[in-house]
């Protein structure tokens, strides 16, 4: 006894720990390999971080704080082997629209999205994501994508004062293309020009090798293993060479391009995160006026953060045959989260891009991502000095290269294929989205519950003549389709002169509910008052034993159709 009890609290503790999992069984291979992948990746992280802290509006180090703690907490609670947590471009975009700039906001909105994820592990809320649907997401995403990619042109422009908002962005990025013709915007259109091209001939160089067969000679695999490994690390190669270049213009008085400018040096301080605000003018901002101003982010980016990051999470599982945990790694996102507002970072999630480098390069557990956040750290510890020369045309163009796959022109045309109706949802989500990112993603759940309850409501009912009348049911008898039953009940069957018996076939019901049960008793009640009877078939035990305790009047049933029409029949005669 005492043995199974131990088993049933290691398995627990299994569960909650997923770490005791890989753990016993890790060895130097394994340790080669993540050391490998974390490297890969951290070299990526960086410049995305940067860039990534630009699009949600905050300083450029706020990016590199958020990106190191996942690596940490995930090692121990996630359940992918393959997944890195850091800030992306969704959630940066999502953040942005709420925080206003505020690095305050920003800490205080990462502790409450970590506690609120935390929560709905905890109470196992997960199935809430199951309400999203896919149009909502994919519209999302193409909307978010193209409203972050043509954010960044003003800095490939090196335009100044353009607004957050979409439209007016579009209009005053096209009303202040002139002013690009001077010294300073030439030198950003120049440069950010010429970074935009090498991501995308290092990104093509990438996908031609990976695709190339391994029958060529040795030296020749391991040239272009070579290459494979530096087109990953494009990104951090395109702004070290465009920090280089900035650099040597300074140095020599030549003042032609946008810098990112000063940066706090150091490693973040670990402490409480802040739970009040004292502006310029001296007026205290308290917690309940944070949260207040944070209104909808405050459901919006948990919500699409845990979304991303498990749908992400479930793609490379299925790719490389293991199971994850979703609950587990909700609890895992929202740690990260409440553990990240210790270090002053903003809301992160999973992150594609990264993701698909650190199972490429062969990563074996979860340990990777520590290597991960070492990189950050020690990027944060000696290198932030050298951030004050990075060009921001040079982080534009990793951010419009690392969003433009989230365009998926495919999706329109699916979705007509397999059901037009479907496009409704994501047409609303996609169009809204340039309005406020917000509501787009709510417009497009509520357009997709009403498509859903309008198809609880109004089930397929096969209505046939067999001698009597049969009504085939195609789904649950729930309340919201009792209307609907009466209305055909009474057209076929009741209001009809002479009034007909009818079978009812419940073979695919198997749900019931009170009003359900209600509505059939006053149908049997008006069946028996014309002299006609009405008979189930095919019930399920557990629909058949709700009706039996319901004591229905006249309540009549058969297992099979045919004995139904046999019996209806010789009522008949």
């Amino acid at each position: 006894m005492e043995r199974v009890t131990g088993i049933r609290w290691y398995a627990a503790l299994r569960s909650g720990f997923p770490i005791l999992t890989w753990l016993p069984r890790y060895n130097l291979t394994w340790l080669k390999m993540d050391l490998i992948a974390g490297l890969t990746v951290g070299l990526t992280a960086v410049p995305q971080a940067l860039a990534y802290a630009e699009v949600a509006g905050l300083p450029v180090q706020y990016g590199l704080y958020s990106a190191f703690m996942g690596g940490f907490i995930y090692c121990v609670f996630g359940t992918s082997k393959d997944i890195t947590l850091g800030p992306t471009a969704i959630m940066s975009l999502l953040c942005a629209e709420y925080i206003g700039g505020d690095p305050v906001f920003a800490v205080v909105l990462t502790l409450l999205c970590g506690i609120i994820q935390a929560g709905m592990a905890l109470l196992r809320l997960g199935f809430l994501l199951d309400f999203i649907s896919h149009p909502v997401i994919k519209g999302f995403t193409c909307a978010a994508a193209v409203t972050i990619g043509f954010g960044q042109l003003k800095n490939i422009l090196g335009l100044k004062e353009i607004p957050q908002q979409f439209f007016l962005q579009v209009y005053y990025t096209f009303h202040k293309i002139p002013e690009a013709r001077c010294v300073l915007r030439v030198g950003d259109v120049i440069l950010g020009l010429c970074c935009l091209f090498f991501l995308v001939t290092l990104t093509l160089m990438k996908n031609s090798l990976g695709s190339s067969e391994d029958e060529a000679p040795l030296l020749v695999r391991s040239a272009r293993r070579l290459l494979w490994s530096l087109a990953t690390i494009r990104n951090a190669l395109v702004v070290v060479v465009a920090t280089g270049v900035a650099y040597s213009a300074e140095v020599t008085g030549h003042h032609c391009f946008s810098l990112t400018g000063k940066t706090a040096q150091g490693l973040p301080p670990f402490k409480a995160p802040p739970i009040s605000e004292t502006v310029a003018n001296g007026t205290v901002i308290t917690f309940s006026d944070i949260v207040k101003d944070l209104g909808g982010g405050l459901a919006v980016i948990p919500l699409m953060g845990v979304l991303e990051s498990i749908a992400i999470a479930k793609a490379f599982s299925s790719k490389n045959n293991y199971r994850i945990d979703a609950n587990q790694e909700l609890f895992a996102i929202g740690l990260t989260n409440i553990m990240g507002s210790f270090v002053s970072a903003y809301p992160v999630t999973g992150s594609f891009g990264r993701t698909a480098v650190n199972s490429q390069t062969g990563v074996c557990s979860p340990a990777g991502g520590i290597v991960t956040g070492v990189i950050v750290l020690l990027s944060l510890a000696f290198l932030m000095p050298l951030f004050f020369y990075i060009p921001k045309a040079s982080l534009a163009a990793v951010i419009i290269c690392a969003v433009s796959p989230m365009i998926d022109f495919r999706v329109p045309v699916q979705l007509w294929r397999v059901k037009r109706l479907d496009l409704l949802p994501f047409l609303v989500t996609f169009g809204v989205s340039f309005w406020e990112v917000q509501y787009g993603i709510v417009g497009g759940v509520v357009v997709s519950g009403f498509m859903l309850l309008y198809v609880v409501a109004r089930p397929k009912v096969k209505v046939s003549d067999h001698g009597v009348l049969l009504l085939e049911l195609d789904s649950g008898l729930n309340f919201p389709v009792t209307e609907h039953l009466s209305r055909l009940v009474y057209k076929h069957a009741l209001h009809v002169s002479p009034p007909r018996c009818l079978l009812l076939d419940c073979a695919h019901v198997s749900s019931i509910d009170f009003t359900v049960v209600h509505e059939l008793t006053e149908l049997l009640k008006q069946f028996e008052l014309r002299g006609v009877s009405m008979i189930f078939t095919g019930l399920k035990p557990s629909v058949l034993k709700v009706l039996l305790s319901a004591d229905l009047p006249g309540f009549r049933h058969t297992d099979r159709v045919d004995q139904a029409l046999q019996l209806l029949t010789s009522i008949n005669h």
